[in-house]
């Protein structure tokens, strides 16, 4: 983390301001967040307990080509969670929205500068992918997999985050089960605006209560905190609560802005990451 960000506070973002869209490059415009303030907040220190990704779509980025013309496609950036910092969103928004009147020799110029500036912001390597516009039905749609636990008719009457809810039957096998729902909501931490969500939780351990888990889930509906620490949260609770082998949660967002971002973090390895594939509400 560098000196300029370690201080970087999230109201002090553009979050909820009247901003002037910058038309060409600017990328001064990034607003990096330290993740350590919140990590602190769930008892995570500077080993983490898990590992990860942040995947972030955008589906807004256009630039001229050297004739003037404008051109458009979606990119992947993938930002590692052990970065010291997350970038928030609309400091992304308005940077990608920076190239709309810059001239680039090509895609490959437009991923050497996003790569290199969000890298810089991050305090750590992150990968971009463009998906150009000839390639746009090369891309596919998909839901998380795993038994649905929204189908339990449960009564609630809380929505803040009860971690005290969770529970695990220790005294049975050890069982290996992905569970979902599509019913994660929470608030952005500066603008109190509803960020919506489906989550996917593997884990290898004692069985988990899905009641229990799916209350523990709706209790987000009135937190406020931004996409990758609800995540974080989530993973670090069912840790401490349920005590699971292996654990891995996975969250897709719905898009804001021209973005969505779908956080991933797991304390075991498959070889491979998980997929970004869309899901219908996004």
């Amino acid at each position: 983390m560098t000196e300029s960000t370690s201080g970087n506070l999230p109201e002090q973002s553009l979050l909820g301001k009247v901003a002037t869209y910058k038309a060409e490059y600017d990328p001064s415009l990034l607003f990096p967040i330290p993740r350590s303030g919140k990590r602190e907040e769930i008892g995570v220190g500077n080993t983490l307990p898990f590992f990860g990704i942040d995947i972030w779509n955008a589906y807004e980025v256009s630039w001229l080509n050297l004739r003037g013309k404008p051109q458009v496609a979606i990119a992947t950036v993938t930002v590692p969670a052990d970065s010291p910092n997350i970038i928030e969103s609309k400091s992304f928004k308005l940077y990608l929205n920076s190239f709309n009147q810059t001239k680039l020799a090509g895609s490959d110029a437009l991923i050497s500068l996003l790569q290199a500036d969000l890298s810089a912001a991050a305090g750590a390597p992150v990968h971009v992918q463009l998906t150009l516009s000839d390639n746009f039905g090369s891309l596919t749609m998909a839901e998380l997999e795993g038994t649905l636990i929204d189908r339990l008719d449960i009564e609630v009457d809380s929505y803040t985050p009860a971690p005290e809810l969770l529970r695990a039957n220790q005294a049975e096998a050890i069982v290996e089960e992905t569970l979902i729902s599509h019913l994660l909501k929470s608030n952005c931490l500066v603008t109190g605006q509803p960020d919506w969500g489906s989550v996917q939780i593997h884990y290898v351990g004692a069985q988990i209560d899905q009641e229990s888990l799916l209350r523990y889930l709706i209790g987000f509906r009135n937190h406020n905190e931004f996409h990758e620490q609800c995540v974080e949260r989530i993973f670090v609770d069912i840790m401490r609560h349920c005590k699971p082998q292996k654990l891995s949660v996975y969250a897709r967002y719905t898009r804001r802005g021209g973005l969505d971002i779908n956080p991933w973090r797991s304390n075991f390895s498959t070889g491979k990451k998980p997929a970004n594939d869309r899901n219908a509400r996004q």
